[in-house]
């Protein structure tokens, strides 16, 4: 079982996660939404909001934590439609660029939550800046 923390406020990332439960056939995966304190705080003390907030972040069942594009790319390896996109990811090179294309998407997803006009509740000034 994969635990993912996720910013719920995020419309890119509630998108990303309803298509990943979708995807989810054996249900190997517990999507917690950041902004519900209960779900994660008391479970997982050690992490930071802050840090959190950055971009998605995994634990697997043996307490291993993958942030970024480690993160998506780990939660894909638990779907059987998600294998061959896990494969194309372990190719030389491809973490260093997935990485710096999720950094970028992720360092400004409200804005581009705001471009398609679907802002959400922390995106209430011309900035859309990033919480925390």
């Amino acid at each position: 079982m994969l635990t993912a923390l996720y910013d719920g406020n995020c419309v890119i990332c509630q998108s990303s996660c309803a298509t990943l439960r979708a995807l989810d056939w054996r249900r190997r995966i517990q999507f917690v939404d950041l902004h519900d304190d209960e779900l994660w705080r008391e479970r997982y003390p050690d992490l930071r909001f802050d840090e959190l907030m950055g971009e998605i972040h995994v634990l697997d069942e043996g307490g291993k934590l993958y942030s970024g594009f480690r993160a998506g790319r780990r939660l894909l390896r638990e779907m059987p439609l998600g294998m061959p996109l896990w494969l194309l990811l372990q190719l030389p090179g491809m973490e260093g660029i997935g990485g710096r294309v999720y950094r970028f998407i992720a360092g400004r997803r409200y804005r581009i939550n705001k471009i398609f006009g679907k802002a959400g509740p922390d995106c209430v000034d011309e900035s859309c800046a990033m919480p925390g």
